[in-house]
């Protein structure tokens, strides 16, 4: 079977639809499907997000140790300091950990705030990635969803969502890469394969985002698909219909592989195990193929 049929099928066996790219690191052997297609990048943005605050803390333009308070109003519900209860004051660095680790969504907020949304998009074009836009942070995701549905807070949003015809969901901005935070799998591996050959910046920024990344605590889509010994860096990217994860396979004798996985279902919910199995299954697959022949073969 056609690597491009190959790599579709284990979505289609899950029920969604899934765009795909892999990339050896060293080498740039790639292989892929709907490589080149427009995908919503959703908490992904955040790679780039935590990117430019490495480059800005590594050039001296901001101090990472420097603190803010979290207030009530910043909150979004969620992960980390995004669900908290109380006031929460941490540094600019640990809002970048939480952002990457637990995707939290308040922490990302506050620090696309402090670097700029504008640089973090003018960072996208630096590095070549012509077809990736960053037009705003989770809150202007909340918010658009809300204004479209007719919610006046998650509450009513989480209340009203359930009712909406496949046709009213599918409308919302928040799913269309036209309208939102966009990229494609193949410029998503492309980042990571910058960041990973320390070519996206200084070498400590890039080292920064590796072990970020490294941290993200979500093992459900691309980690459930490699075996033990297998480190992997990622980060997930979720809304409702929406299943993305990109990230990094390192293996024990050294070779590399960078994997964006972009999975759409026709059910608008946000956890669906079927498809993030599918997600593992497919990035290891296509890891495998660039691998060789005996690693292919015995999938």
């Amino acid at each position: 079977m056609p690597v491009e049929e190959r790599l579709r099928a284990v979505f289609a066996a899950a029920g969604a639809e899934g765009r795909l790219h892999a990339v050896d690191i060293d080498s740039g052997r790639d292989v892929g499907c709907g490589a080149d297609e427009p995908v919503v990048l959703a908490s992904v943005f955040k790679v780039l997000l935590v990117l430019e605050f490495a480059r800005q803390s590594a050039a001296g333009q901001l101090d990472p140790r420097e603190r803010l308070l979290v207030r009530a109003g910043h909150r979004l519900g969620g992960w980390g300091t995004a669900g908290c209860l109380d006031d929460v004051e941490l540094s600019l660095r640990d809002l970048a950990h939480f952002a990457m680790s637990v995707s939290d969504n308040t922490a990302a907020d506050l620090l696309l705030e402090r670097v700029g949304v504008d640089t973090v998009d003018l960072l996208a074009k630096e590095l070549g990635l012509a077809r990736t836009r960053i037009v705003g942070g989770p809150r202007q995701v909340l918010e658009s969803m809300l204004a479209e549905v007719g919610a006046r807070d998650e509450q009513e949003f989480a209340a009203l969502f359930p009712a909406l015809s496949a046709a009213e969901v599918s409308a919302l901005g928040v799913l269309d890469p036209a309208r939102t935070n966009a990229s494609t799998p193949r410029e998503m591996t492309r980042l990571l394969r910058m960041i990973w050959r320390d070519e996206a910046g200084p070498a400590q920024a890039c080292a920064q985002v590796r072990a970020l990344m490294a941290r993200q605590v979500f093992r459900h889509r691309l980690a459930a698909g490699f075996e033990d010994g297998v480190r992997i860096a990622a980060k997930t990217g979720t809304l409702p219909g929406l299943h993305n994860e990109v990230g990094v396979a390192e293996y024990p004798d050294g070779s590399r592989y960078a994997v964006a996985v972009f999975a759409r279902t026709p059910q608008p919910v946000a956890n669906r195990t079927g498809t993030d199995v599918a997600i593992g299954t497919a990035a290891r697959t296509a890891v495998d193929l660039l691998r060789g022949p005996a690693h292919a073969q015995s999938l």
